[in-house]
């Protein structure tokens, strides 16, 4: 946003074009046969049937094309091998194969509420526990309590995990919670042995991805749940983490890893494949985990954004939110461009990423004896002198559109002209660390890579094969254009390991995707942020830490960045509070995280956005980083369950058989409880003006829980708005029990429309606690 009209009208158009229409991957040949959604209800299974595999089953040979030759299966031997998974437990229905034509058919029969093609997700890809204020070993801190004292369950849903890693070392944990349901299922590489105390739950979900691209190849990866890619160990490692002394990364991050709760249990769902992960086996593994027995689910991937009723997890994460478990997934790797989230259901918890007060500092000296910074992991036997200089080339131009050779993408190099030279690369396309391999491929000696317009300053260090550091845009266009103007340039490179106490932080990372939530104005997302730039955590034995296959280098511990590392963070603070407050149910436990989240810096100013150094605002950081341990007691909660969710879809213009995803068998109906969607009992306060300029008074309704003391007083405070008059109805809120239950409504009458959203806060004091909900006011524009 930021005073670009232009792009705030564009941004209204799609609103218009998201409210209308969805996404979906069409079949070019309606005979083809790919993975569909089958969403059913439940309690229309016919008398005639004794289970719903049965039923399924044959609803599927009703619509099969009967044209079979003597020697194929029969009619119920094939409908029952196109059945990929049953659902019954987070949502209920099946997965099949089918082509276009028979999913059509299958829309209209009995008891089919919605049918989907199958959706691919992809990965949103030790410091962060002092940054945030844990310290289990601090007797004084609100974590002291003993790891045994957590018998919460996390289930991440990943690539699987590399159980000898140090950080799933079960000591101090006292057995299997006896909630616990689930198993340790054995494969490749992966045995009963592999699951302990920690590990108490290990499974693999394939069947949608083999019947998308054919069957694994058990050479080239594990079909078990071990993890070969490394993501799933790292995640995993974040959430719950059992401590490691003298973790670090070739010398990188030193100290002492563990995750956020090292005393929850793990129970690992490998849904991820080097393909990518398949909606179909994303199901299935909520599904299962549901009916295992997690009360945590860590989710950091996503698929882009459709409606409510058309996706397919944020359904089966309404159903996870019914049986009490909450559901944290990442926002994506889309920023800085708004309108870039994912997971954006309210019973999802949607998390952003930020930077934390540690750096990887480095260095380009150039010949003309100026120095710029940046960021880098290097370490490795190719070094360079710090007395000597080097000769530097950019294969690119004064263009500001980069080339395929500036970009340094595989085969466009010259040897001739890089050989012995430190190269200059563009950002964009390929990996950035591939791009240094390809430097290395062609005799380059080093790399420096240069940040565009669209990364501008943000800078993520990278494990590279060959001394290379990342510059910011501005320091990359000084090197360029010295290496431009000049006949003979040079440089050399100096890494200078790991500097702590940066300031100012934590800012929010600009990869980070943005609001607003364009599916529904009046619901905030991102909800919160957390560290998620140049995070240390256990890793696999199987890459190397640039996850290039030419990367020979093993290590314990790998630094990764993207909002799939911020989302085990918020996922391991919720299995903190879940911990110690066992009676919350997920809303809570989000109402928790958001209204105790700051939003300045370690400078005291407002946090700011690393695209662009200005400070960012709701759409970028949610309600702000969050606080564990104020969240462990945060005076007072938004509630919510599940009726009111439903209610809060019965505002989103969806037929009954869409609400049919949600309500399953259970005796969900609209009861019209809400007036408006912006009146979901929702931590956060958006309200929306439409077009027409007649209505300019509108109030928003919520009510709080007490869960501090007893007897207390609160006392509202709003921030001023310069577009609208906020009131608060009324101004104290005056408590006399625990848990007790009062409302409030607060009303915005228009004084003059702004071009741009304003952002404010709503502040519940009573001299202690500080409730606080970020507040959004828009005016759409007529179109």
């Amino acid at each position: 946003m930021k005073g670009n009209l232009v792009k705030w009208l564009m941004l209204l158009c799609l609103t218009c074009y998201l409210t209308t229409t969805t996404i979906s991957v069409s079949t070019p040949n309606s005979s083809m046969k790919k993975t569909y959604i089958v969403h059913m209800d439940k309690a229309e299974l016919p008398e005639t049937f004794t289970d719903h595999h049965q039923w399924y089953s044959t609803m599927v040979n009703s619509v099969a094309d009967k044209l079979k030759t003597q020697d194929e299966a029969t009619e119920e031997e094939d409908g029952e091998e196109r059945i990929i998974y049953t659902y019954q437990t987070a949502l209920h229905g099946f997965a099949a194969t089918l082509s276009e034509a028979e999913a059509r058919k299958l829309e209209g029969k009995n008891g089919v509420v919605a049918v989907h093609p199958e959706t691919v997700y992809q990965l949103h890809t030790t410091r962060s526990p002092e940054f945030l204020g844990l310290h289990p070993e601090d007797s004084t801190s609100v974590w002291s309590e003993s790891l045994s004292d957590h018998d919460v369950v996390v289930g991440v849903l990943d690539t699987g995990i590399w159980p000898e890693s140090q950080s799933f070392n079960d000591t101090g944990l006292t057995p299997v919670p006896s909630h616990w349901k689930g198993i340790c299922e054995t494969g490749r590489g992966f045995t009963k042995l592999n699951c302990n105390r920690k590990i108490v739950g290990a499974r693999v979900f394939y069947r949608g991805y083999e019947a998308a691209t054919g069957k694994i190849n058990e050479q080239d990866e594990y079909k078990s749940p071990r993890d070969q890619d490394g993501h799933g160990t790292h995640t995993a490692a974040t959430v719950a983490g059992f401590p490691v002394r003298g973790a670090n990364l070739l010398g990188y991050a030193s100290g002492t890893a563990r995750g956020m709760a090292p005393g929850a249990r793990v129970a690992a769902y490998k849904v991820c494949w080097a393909g990518g992960c398949f909606s179909s086996d994303i199901l299935s593994a909520v599904d299962q985990a549901v009916a295992d027995g997690v009360n945590v689910l860590s989710i950091s991937l996503g698929g882009g954004i459709s409606s409510y009723y058309r996706d397919s997890l944020s359904i089966a994460a309404f159903g996870a939110m019914e049986s009490g478990v909450f559901v944290s997934c990442s926002a994506g790797n889309g920023g800085p461009d708004p309108v870039s989230l994912t997971n954006v259901s309210p019973w999802i918890t949607t998390v952003g990423a930020s930077t934390m007060d540690r750096d990887f500092p480095a260095t380009v000296k150039l010949g003309n004896r100026q120095i710029l910074s940046g960021v880098s992991l290097y370490r490795g036997r190719m070094n360079l002198s710090l007395r000597k200089q080097y000769p530097l080339v950019y294969m690119g131009s004064n263009s500001s559109s980069p080339d395929p050779s500036s970009l340094c993408l595989e085969g466009t190099l010259n040897p001739k002209a890089v050989a012995g030279k430190i190269v200059i690369c563009d950002r964009g396309i390929s990996p950035r660390v591939q791009k240094g391999q390809v430097v290395k491929d062609a005799g380059g000696i080093g790399m420096i890579l240069a940040n565009t317009a669209s990364s501008g300053e943000e800078l993520v260090a990278d494990c590279h094969l060959l001394p290379a550091l990342s510059v910011g845009e501005i320091a990359g266009k000084a090197i360029k254009s010295y290496a431009l103007r000049n006949s003979k340039p040079t440089a050399t490179l100096a890494f200078l390991g790991t500097k702590l106490g940066v300031r100012p932080s934590p800012i929010v990372a600009s990869f980070s995707s943005r609001g607003p939530n364009f599916l529904t104005l009046e619901i905030l997302k991102p909800d919160v942020i957390a560290p998620g730039v140049n995070i240390l955590a256990a890793w696999t034995g199987k890459a190397g830490p640039s996850g290039l296959p030419t990367d020979h280098r093993r290590v314990n511990f790998n630094i990764l960045s993207g909002t799939s590392m911020s989302c085990p963070h918020v996922s391991g603070v919720a299995a903190l509070l879940k911990a110690r407050h066992p009676e919350w149910s997920p809303a809570a436990i989000k109402s928790a995280l958001m209204t105790t989240a700051y939003v300045h810096d370690n400078t005291h100013n407002p946090l700011r956005d690393n695209s662009d150094a200005a400070p960012s605002t709701t759409f970028d950081h949610g309600a702000g980083h969050i606080n564990p341990s104020r969240a462990l007691d945060p005076g007072l909660v938004y509630d919510l369950g599940p009726q009111d969710y439903f209610e809060f879809l019965c505002t989103q213009m969806l037929t009954p058989p869409q609400l049919k995803a949600f309500s399953k068998s259970s005796n969900h109906s609209c009861r019209h409880a809400l007036a408006n969607p912006g009146d979901l009992n929702y931590p956060a306060l958006s309200v929306v003006f439409p077009e027409h300029p007649s209505l300019s008074v509108l109030t928003l309704h919520r009510t709080v829980t007490n869960v501090g003391p007893p007897t207390s007083k609160y006392v509202s405070r709003v921030s001023p708005l310069k577009g609208v008059t906020v009131t608060v109805q009324p101004r104290t809120l005056q408590f006399t029990s625990k848990i007790q239950k009062l409302s409030y409504k607060i009303t915005f009458t228009t004084k003059s429309r702004q071009p741009l959203p304003e952002f404010g806060g709503l502040v519940w004091s009573d001299g202690v606690y500080k409730v606080r909900s970020p507040i959004v006011v828009t005016w759409l524009v007529p179109i």
